[in-house]
């Protein structure tokens, strides 16, 4: 299952069942878990941390040192959870002094030359499309749809169960639920067919895009929308996770 053309470091740890093709890099300092495909060229580079049942594609770097120029050789690492497909050219920076690593969750899709950065977090179930690049520190929560070529400003948060259009640029946080597009980016309704293929009910569809109706077309500004939106809609985990997101965002949302 280990190409003889691999190179892998006396002291990296290598789980079982663990598939590495010709021309693979495994530094020191990594831990593979067990059930891994790794594929040719791959370099999995000082600091990995990769869980269980993980195909990593033809170029992928992982846990390369950070592109960023205050980083002064700490002790960091880029973890990778289970079960992701990561695709060719993909690269993952692990972390600097700022969080000490860089994360990326279980069951995720990573297409051609994404890139994620230092110190960002990507939650599980997300959807990441082809030429993604995600800046330092940004996060992204749980079953997020993010299409091909978006650009993510630094420090960003993307909400759960988005869909953001390709091609897509923003410095703003997202807030879960909705779709984002258009250039400059905008709210562009809820994420209608993400939520009914995620199981949520009619009327919890409802309440979100009611929430949202609030936040967005209200006129009022944002303290006050929130406080009508607390007032008029039925509490629930989904309606709160809105609310907390919102009240919670350094950067702001977008308009």
């Amino acid at each position: 299952m280990i190409s003889p053309l691999a190179y892998i470091h006396p002291e990296a740890k290598i789980g079982k069942n663990v598939e590495i093709a010709p021309f693979v890099f495994i530094d020191k300092n990594v831990t593979i878990g067990d059930n891994n495909t790794i594929m040719a060229n791959v370099s999995i580079l000082y600091g990995a941390r990769i869980g269980n049942g993980n195909t990593i594609f033809p170029g992928a770097v992982i846990s390369a040192i950070p592109q960023d120029l205050k980083f002064k050789g700490e002790e960091t690492i880029a973890e990778i959870g289970d079960n992701n497909l990561i695709r060719e050219n993909v690269t993952i920076n692990r972390g600097t002094a700022a969080k000490g690593k860089t994360f990326v969750g279980s069951n995720n899709l990573l297409m051609e030359g994404v890139h994620v950065a230092h110190d960002a977090y990507v939650g599980s179930g997300c959807i990441i499309g082809n030429s993604t690049k995600m800046a330092g520190e940004i996060i992204i929560d749980d079953n997020a749809i993010i299409s091909a070529a978006v650009l993510m400003h630094q420090f960003c948060r993307v909400g759960g169960y988005v869909m953001i259009q390709g091609g897509t640029r923003f410095s703003k946080d997202i807030p879960p639920y909705i779709i984002a597009a258009r250039d400059p980016v905008a709210y562009c309704g809820i994420n209608i067919v993400g939520l009914r293929r995620h199981g949520f009910s009619n009327e919890l569809i409802e309440n979100i895009h009611n929430t949202y109706r609030i936040i967005y077309q209200s006129g009022m500004n944002t303290t006050e929308a929130l406080e009508k939106v607390k007032e008029e809609i039925p509490s629930s985990l989904e309606i709160d996770y809105i609310i907390d997101f919102i009240q919670k965002s350094e950067r702001g949302i977008i308009k």
